[in-house]
């Protein structure tokens, strides 16, 4: 896919809307890329310490850090501290992703801030929320979403609850409920000229996530017993299954219509089988499905499956998925700088977003981002010289 660099215009629906991130880990960078894939403009403020990704290095940047270029600046400082309102004073909105207290000790909290720019979004992120007992401690995705009921509700019957990645809490219940919140409080700004806080908490998108499932519960159609419902591998048609050649298959044939061409394809005759909903087959025709499916390599059972409504498809690897014939025609993934990443989504069709430029490391887009906000060169050279910049 094409990308636009350093000085050539963005594109994206969001385009014009301008943020200043304050960069962490996780959730919080999650939501300034996709923000920033669609179009908006938004400048990283890093520490001048110390990256503040673990996995980040020269040779390996964060992904998570794409499309933002990094002024490392020293906050404690009191020129640093100017500067940053400078800067949050042409600003839309604000991300930030620390424990709560960290950006009022700084004294960047959202009072000051939205006082000196009534029009301001200022975003947070947390695991536990702005207030409540558990508000002050740690915490990473498996906590947040243990809480939730999330991850009670992954795995199978019988062993324990399985985390599925960090999928649910950071990002899922995090970094995306964030770009919509900070979406929502922008447009309203926009018609109202009056700026807000957006508190979002993992624990809280987690929760948000599992509305569904909450309700199918308040139905008495789900129960609180792991891996025996229609969703969570309970049921025969909603499951995983091996290959002879060690691989697996991917079965999700909820409906009637498409069960029943499962069924046909897998060669077996629908008249000696119960119902698709008879909860108390489940088990042994899981067990018969395990016989059947182990006795086919996954590409055979692919060409069985080929161009059928059977809800059935192979489980890839990452390394497969970025082969898969479907998603190189979709794009899916991007090539940029030699690095192999999914690409933005969703897609516009008028305005379509794109990577706006590779992860920047700390501070190295100062005097870049600095000019293009309005900073003079010859200011930029004097904070560089007394340390507030890199």
């Amino acid at each position: 896919m094409t990308i636009a660099l350093h000085g050539q215009a963005t594109y994206g629906p969001l385009q014009g809307v301008r943020i200043i991130e304050f960069a962490g880990i996780g959730p919080a960078p999650f939501a300034a890329m996709m923000l920033a894939d669609a179009g908006a403009e938004i400048i990283r403020i890093d520490r001048l310490s110390q990256t503040t990704s673990p996995w980040q290095s020269d040779a390996y940047p964060d992904l998570l850090n794409r499309g933002r270029p990094s002024v490392a600046v020293d906050l404690k400082h009191p020129e640093g501290k100017k500067l940053a309102f400078r800067l949050i004073q042409r600003a839309d909105g604000l991300i930030e992703g620390f424990r709560p207290g960290v950006m009022e000790r700084l004294g960047l909290g959202p009072s000051v801030c939205l006082d000196l720019h009534r029009r301001l979004v200022y975003g947070r992120i947390t695991g536990w929320g702005q207030d409540g007992d558990l508000s002050q401690r740690a915490g990473h995705d498996i906590n947040y979403i243990a809480l939730s009921g999330a991850l009670g509700a992954f795995g199978r019957a019988g062993e324990r609850p399985l985390a599925p990645l960090n999928l649910v809490g950071d990002f899922g219940g995090g970094g995306m409920m964030l770009a919509f919140g900070m979406l929502a409080a922008i447009i309203h700004a926009s018609e109202t000229g009056t700026g807000q806080v957006v508190d979002a908490a993992m624990v809280d998108g987690a929760s948000l996530l599992m509305t569904m499932i909450y309700g199918m519960r308040t139905q008495g159609i789900w129960t609180d017993q792991r891996g025996t419902n229609l969703l969570d591998t309970g049921a025969h048609f909603y499951e995983v299954y091996e290959t002879s050649d060690g691989k697996f298959m991917a079965v999700g044939a909820l409906e009637p219509q498409f069960y029943k061409e499962l069924i046909r394809l897998m060669g077996l005759v629908e008249e000696n089988l119960p119902q698709q909903m008879d909860r108390e087959s489940w088990p042994r025709m899981k067990v018969r499905f395990t016989e059947i499916f182990v006795g086919k390599s996954r590409a055979e059972w692919e060409v069985v499956f080929a161009g059928s409504d059977a809800c059935v498809t192979s489980v890839l690897s990452m390394k497969e998925a970025l082969e898969n014939p479907h998603l190189i025609h979709r794009k899916t993934f991007a090539e940029v700088d030699g690095v192999v990443q999914p690409s933005p989504a969703p897609r516009f069709s008028a305005t379509p977003g794109s990577i706006q430029r590779p992860p920047s490391l700390p501070g190295q887009d100062a005097n870049e981002v600095l000019t293009n906000w309005s900073i003079s060169e010859e200011e930029i050279d004097r904070l560089r010289q007394t340390g507030v910049i890199l």
